[in-house]
């Protein structure tokens, strides 16, 4: 059984609740964050807690505890669950109060959870043999930027390309990929130019994908961020997904059309083995 935080304490998860008036619950008023455990260590935890941060001022949202006692919290859910690898959830709302549309007084305390998950990261059947991909219209609201626990339509398009026989779903706005359901969005050119949307509040700003386009600027790959259209993603030669969960993940079909040859393709390759080296090295 794992021990899960909440509120301040350290309990075991049969054992952890939050009220039924915390506006979470009643308005999905709230935002998360996803951060990796590699060989126990935190990857990228600096950028995780500056996108919190960020998420909680677009949303009026305090949060009283410090990066540094956010750390020491995601340390000891790891050393008291024994991550060695997977990850670590961590979820604030704006509290507990009665039902009402309007904010509750801001003395009211948030709500703060966490927890680990077991996953295979390095060793991932899906990276292994690529993703297989349908493209879903893009409807949620336009603040995608913000990491809300807002993530009802999201479930519902991977769900459709499941039922497709997909692995995931890429959202498309206006004839143009946005991301995908809980990752961003890569094409590789023929002439081997990496594209990827550009930030906007259209996307979410993936710590993952900051990370990866360093490793790509590193090895001297081209990369340009703008918008491309589904068009393009299936006529290109490769594809790829970015995630805290995934990594670097290869795409290998997109609405039934293969991609390159059907294999995960060697920009992808390298980007996740780059990627995992260096996470491996700066992780905390």
């Amino acid at each position: 059984m794992r021990t899960v935080y909440v509120n301040g304490s350290f309990v075991p998860e049969n054992e952890a609740t939050v009220s039924v008036f915390d506006r979470g619950f009643l308005f999905a008023d709230g935002v998360y964050e996803v951060t990796s455990v590699l060989e126990g260590k935190l990857v990228d935890f600096q950028g995780h807690c500056g996108r919190l941060r960020r998420s909680l001022g677009e949303l009026q949202m305090s949060l009283e505890t410090s990066d540094e006692e956010l750390l020491s919290i995601h340390r000891q859910l790891v050393a008291k669950n024994d991550i060695d690898e997977g990850l670590v959830y961590l979820q604030v709302t704006r509290g507990a109060a009665d039902r009402d549309f309007a904010f509750p007084p801001q003395d009211t305390p948030a709500t703060l959870v966490l927890f680990t998950q077991v996953k295979a990261l390095i060793d991932s059947e899906l990276a292994n043999r690529g993703q297989k991909i349908f493209t879903v219209e893009d409807h949620r609201w336009t603040r995608c930027d913000i990491k809300t626990v807002q993530l009802l339509y999201p479930s519902l398009a991977k769900m459709e390309a499941k039922s497709r026989g997909g692995d995931d779903a890429w959202l498309v706005r206006d004839g143009l990929v946005t991301e995908g359901s809980s990752n961003n969005a890569y094409i590789v050119l023929d002439d081997g130019t990496i594209v990827t949307r550009d930030l906007s509040n259209l996307i979410l700003h993936g710590i993952t994908r900051r990370a990866v386009l360093e490793c790509a600027r590193h090895l001297q790959m081209k990369v340009v961020e703008r918008p491309f259209t589904v068009e393009e993603a299936t006529g290109a030669v490769e594809a790829f997904s970015t995630s805290a969960s995934g990594f670097v993940c290869p795409v290998v079909a997109i609405d039934d059309n293969t991609i390159g040859t059907g294999e995960p393709g060697p920009v992808a390759r390298k980007l996740r083995e780059v990627y995992i080296a260096e996470m491996r090295k700066s992780a905390i």
